[in-house]
């Protein structure tokens, strides 16, 4: 097998994005459409791969840097720049003083995210080493793609733009997909062969067709009929409808593992704002409700129940759990652990390091932070534990938090078996609560208590009888 070398073309300016960014900075599903490509470029294995940039340019390869710091990097990145804008055979001419001679190269356009590394390696395998291959689909409606000719043999003769192509031309509906494989010991001397004598006053990459057919070189089609690995994005519409289609694809594929959703059209796995990948794992009889979000390492263990409009993000949930509707869970880079049998929610909000044990309770508007809560433990309303270890069977009351912050560091409260907190308390941390101890409802706790021991820290309560309110001065 030859080497393999990519060569992304992202220069465009994508005017219809309407937008400040690059139109290959757009995500679709929390990743860059560039992301996505060079994704694929890195699970084909390829020895560099080539952006060509122009628009943007600058924002482009910043996010070049930072992907190449990531898990699923290439060996090699570069960015060479076209200016001005004169086409797609002129973005790829200026790739070839860093294109090595020896390898294959594959066109991709830096704005299709969703063509599949199987259908890139069969496209490879078409060019071989003596051979230029097209990657082309057939659609109801071709308008404005450039179309196949072919031969009466069935043999590729040529790519003709849509602005240039006859009536008979645009007629035909297998077009190209702007992704192309080819030696670069063919594609070299083709690219210096090019004009722009066209409709457009372009170079066109397409061109290399009618030369390769008039050096008897052979051009073979891969002809797929999925749509949706070409698709382009060129406008706010096509990347939501993009969106939706991808969604729905994936939504469909966990189904097919036996996942369980009420409404696939209203699901969502994407990367995390973080940069972590999608991965989503799920045991068997997993329900999620409508409108779920999903970013990040998601892990659901066997028969976990997600409610309606959840946004849950790098954690592992334990079977059997119930999350319930509007709860967010985002682990961020210290994850989240939620145990067997655990209820959460609605309306909870568990940060990075919460790590719950089984049948743990979380309630409404609670949130929990960097916190340790042991089996069975409980935590129903209104409350904060930030920086806690929380022993089992805990009762955690209502309105009551952890003061974990001292204005300059944090402090960790320790809470053992069985203690029972009232509701509205403060526990100012260091503090340890004693196995089996009872706080007052009310009371602000400084110092540890002892095992056992019922601790109220509050003010003395005063009535005043027949104290009357202040009374509004009458306006003049």
């Amino acid at each position: 097998m030859s080497a393999l070398d990519i060569v992304v073309m992202a220069a465009g300016k994508g005017t219809r994005m309407k937008s400040r960014h690059s139109k290959v900075l757009q995500k679709l599903a929390g990743r860059p459409l560039l992301g996505h490509v060079l994704h694929t470029a890195a699970q084909l294995k390829a020895r560099s791969a080539i952006v060509v940039t122009g628009h943007g340019a600058e924002q482009v390869e910043a996010f070049g840097a930072r992907w190449m710091q990531a898990g699923d990097a290439l060996p090699a990145l570069e960015f060479v720049r076209q200016e001005p804008q004169l086409g797609t055979g002129h973005a790829v001419q200026q790739a070839l003083p860093v294109l090595a001679g020896d390898g294959v190269v594959v066109v991709l356009s830096g704005d299709v995210p969703l063509t599949e590394a199987a259908t890139l390696q069969a496209l490879i395998a078409a060019a071989g080493s003596d051979r230029l291959a097209l990657l082309t689909v057939r659609l109801p409606d071709p308008a404005g793609y450039g179309r196949i000719v072919r031969a009466a043999d069935g043999q590729v003769q040529r790519i003709v733009e849509h602005k240039d192509a006859s009536a008979a031309e645009r007629a035909i509906d297998e077009i190209y997909s702007g992704i192309m494989a080819v030696p670069a010991r063919l594609l070299r001397p083709w690219l210096a062969q090019l004009t722009n004598d066209n409709a457009q006053g372009e170079y066109y990459l397409t061109d290399v067709v009618a030369m390769a057919v008039a050096q008897g070189v052979p051009v073979v089609a891969h002809c797929i009929d999925d749509a949706l690995q070409v698709a382009g994005v060129n406008s706010p519409l096509q990347l939501a409808e993009l969106e939706r289609a991808h969604q729905l694809r994936q939504a469909r594929a966990l189904m097919e593992q036996g996942v369980r959703m009420m409404d696939p059209a209203r699901f969502d796995l994407r990367d995390h704002a973080s940069g972590a990948p999608a991965q989503f794992v799920c045991g068997q009889d997993v329900e999620i409700d409508l409108g779920c979000i999903f970013t990040g390492r998601v892990e659901i263990g066997e028969g976990a129940s997600i409610g309606a409009h959840c946004h849950i993000s790098n954690v592992r949930i334990g079977a059997g759990a119930v999350i319930h509707p509007f709860t967010h869970i985002d682990g961020e880079q210290a994850g989240v652990q939620v145990g067997d049998g655990a209820l959460i929610g609605p309306f909870a909000r568990l940060r990075p390091g919460a790590q719950l044990g089984r049948e743990v309770h979380i309630g409404n508007f609670v949130e929990v932070k960097n916190s340790q809560l042991a089996d069975g433990a409980k935590a129903n309303h209104l409350a904060y534990l930030g920086d806690a270890s929380v022993g089992e069977r805990v009762n955690y009351g209502a309105g009551s938090i952890t003061a974990n912050y001292d204005g300059a560091n944090k402090h960790r409260t320790v809470i053992e078996a069985d203690v029972h907190i009232g509701s509205n308390c403060v526990l100012v941390a260091p503090v340890t609560i004693g196995a089996g101890g009872t706080v007052g409802g009310g009371s602000t706790i400084t110092k540890s208590t002892a095992p056992g021991a019922l601790s109220v820290a509050r003010g003395r309560q005063v009535s005043i009888d027949g104290w009357a309110r202040p009374a509004k001065q009458p306006k003049r």
